[in-house]
């Protein structure tokens, strides 16, 4: 099923899926996808990685699993920077043949090594997918705080708007940690003339580590509440992860409450975060039990 059409029927529910790289089986990706799929979620997203990392194989593999083993829809991510027209092709009959009909249309990081081939954004993507008649549901990614390379905000919405422009149809964003971010930024979508439904993505952080990094690779902020968080939770990692997945919890209520199109969880291959966000959502009434 196309995800639009979940996005015009109801606040939708999805989770995020990488795939295993190295010597991790595929049969654990399948097992925590079905582990997912308990939730009852409207998609779930399945990453692609470019550049020599090892994963971006088996993005079409989960997927079709995903959409045929577990019934649940797929959305299957493509990063473009360093790919070819023909490599888009031969991706595009895959998830063709394995039934997959929603794409995420992404850049993808630059790399050393890793140039702009045919694609130099993500809105060439989009045009390409959409003129070669591939059928695919498109959506593609927003940053409520601003693209780390954007120079100002206008430049930041010029993008946004050219993705629009090139076809997609619908857009996720990136990770925050304050939702009076991603209001504001909804509200200056309006402004900029992007009025494609947008999914809120939030990923619970689960250590001070990883909210550094994240902070420092995706460009958001961390609010002095999160901080606070943490030092409250103390040294254990345990302690720190359930903190970060309760206030991810409470993030996702406020989003729904507020009348957000969706709710995306970054879930992480961790089947334990996406059960306490589902839950969190149902008790509050916004999710079937």
């Amino acid at each position: 099923m196309r995800i639009t059409d979940k996005l015009s029927a109801r606040q939708t529910f999805s989770l995020e899926i990488f795939p295993p790289k190295g010597e991790l089986p595929l049969e654990t990706a399948y097992r925590v996808a079905g582990e997912m799929a308990a939730d009852r979620p409207d998609w779930i997203s399945v990453t692609y990685s470019a550049g020599g990392s090892g994963n971006s194989a088996n993005t079409v593999p989960i997927a079709a699993q995903v959409e045929r083993g577990l019934g649940v829809t797929a959305l299957a991510h493509l990063t473009c920077l360093g790919s070819t027209r023909a490599d888009v092709d031969a991706y595009v009959r895959e998830l063709n043949e394995a039934g997959v009909e929603n794409v995420l249309a992404l850049r993808g990081d630059r790399r050393p090594g890793r140039e702009a081939r045919d694609f130099a954004h993500a809105s060439d993507l989009i045009a390409y997918l959409r003129a070669s008649g591939s059928g695919l549901c498109i959506g593609a990614a927003c940053y409520p705080e601003g693209h780390v390379e954007s120079a100002d905000e206008r430049a930041d919405f010029q993008a946004l708007y050219a993705k629009q422009e090139a076809g997609a149809d619908y857009l996720v964003s990136q990770l925050f940690f304050d939702n009076e971010d991603f209001y504001r930024f909804r509200e200056k979508c309006l402004r900029h003339r992007v009025r494609l439904p947008i999914v809120a993505g939030i990923m619970p952080f689960t250590s001070v580590k990883q909210i550094q990094r994240m902070a420092f690779t995706c460009g958001a902020s961390i609010p002095a509440k999160v901080v606070k968080r943490l030092v409250l939770a103390g040294e254990g990692p345990d302690d720190q992860a359930r903190a970060g997945v309760e206030y991810a919890c409470e993030q996702l209520e406020d989003l729904a409450a507020n009348g957000v199109d969706g709710l995306h969880v970054y879930s992480m291959n961790k089947p334990a975060v996406a059960h306490a966000a589902h839950e969190a959502l149902a008790a509050c009434g916004y999710l079937g039990a």
